[in-house]
């Protein structure tokens, strides 16, 4: 019998006007963006909707955003197939907290309040540190790992074959480019991003996130989540705590993460938030999953149509 899995996006994922044909077409989406903005205290939904790129980038915006239009994809799903049955979930980064959230382990105002946080944890973290990170196509993980430590800097995501992403202190990132490059990548590109994520250069935000998230209650998933540090489902509410702070320095295991799905018999993975990075990146791990999505109300049709 086939399995599914839900994924939530993670940060670049963003974009102005997401969520927006969501709550003008449906009650149930606009409710949820009121009772966020209600648990936060601002309008992140006019953020979401109508706000300038750049304010929507800042990490403090970007993360909560995300983590609200994943949501409520989640949500207007399970409204729309009520049979809908899921037997894991995963989420890169950031969506971890999706996933954690939808797997049942913390409450949606406790997910959202802690993702909002956490942006700023990492914003203050990126102004106090001069980082970067840059995307590195075209070459294996092996080559990848001679360049980083090279140069000084990390692997920070293992996103699928043929797409990592470094990440470090900037003039060193440009260095790992020069290396990269020189190791046979088709392309080395230095991305817009506002700091080191996945790196020791965010350690600063590590112990104030571990303090916002002892003032959530964290219970046991009710399907497994996959770790993005372990590439492994989590464990006990303690490990989830541990694995959740140590995340913000460590790399991303994507491609082993979707891998150990696809090893223990899940055949159809649904992405839900906005973009469809991990529709890409699953097309270059495994063409013959069945890929689903919900980001706007017609990419919810098509897959409520597709799940029958």
């Amino acid at each position: 019998m086939s399995k599914t899995a839900l994924l939530f996006a993670g940060q670049g994922a963003q974009s102005v006007g997401m969520g927006r044909d969501f709550a003008a077409a449906i009650p149930t989406a606009k409710a949820w963006f009121d009772r966020a903005n209600a648990a936060l205290g601002y309008d992140l939904a006019a953020i979401c909707f109508n706000g300038s790129d750049a304010e929507l980038t800042k990490t403090e915006n970007a993360q909560p955003g995300i983590f609200l239009v994943s949501w409520v994809a989640f949500e207007l799903l399970k409204e729309r197939v009520p049979t809908l049955k899921f037997d894991a979930t995963a989420g890169l980064s950031l969506g971890e907290f999706t996933a954690l959230t939808a797997a049942g382990a913390m409450s949606f105002e406790d997910g959202l309040r802690i993702v909002r946080q956490r942006g700023r944890f990492m914003q203050e973290a990126c102004d106090t540190t001069q980082g970067g990170m840059a995307a590195v196509i075209g070459l294996d993980e092996a080559p990848t790992r001679e360049a980083c430590a090279e140069a000084g800097v990390v692997l920070a995501n293992l996103n699928c074959p043929g797409q990592l992403v470094i990440s470090g202190a900037v003039d060193r990132i440009e260095k790992a480019c020069e290396l990269a490059k020189a190791k046979g990548a088709r392309k080395a590109i230095p991305l817009p991003v506002a700091g080191a994520y996945h790196s020791p250069l965010m350690a600063g935000a590590q112990p104030k996130l571990a303090a916002e998230l002892a003032k959530a209650k964290i219970s046991a998933p009710r399907v497994p989540v996959i770790s993005n540090v372990t590439a492994q489902p989590h464990t006990t509410p303690d490990q989830i705590t541990a694995r959740l702070v140590e995340q913000v320095t460590s790399s991303v295991r994507w491609e082993e993460s979707i891998r150990h799905l696809l090893a223990h018999g899940f055949t159809r993975f649904i992405e839900l938030g906005p973009g469809t990075a991990l529709s890409g990146f699953m097309k270059r791990i495994d063409r013959s999953a069945q890929m689903l999505n919900v980001a706007d109300v017609g990419s919810l049709e098509a897959t409520v149509k597709a799940l029958g």
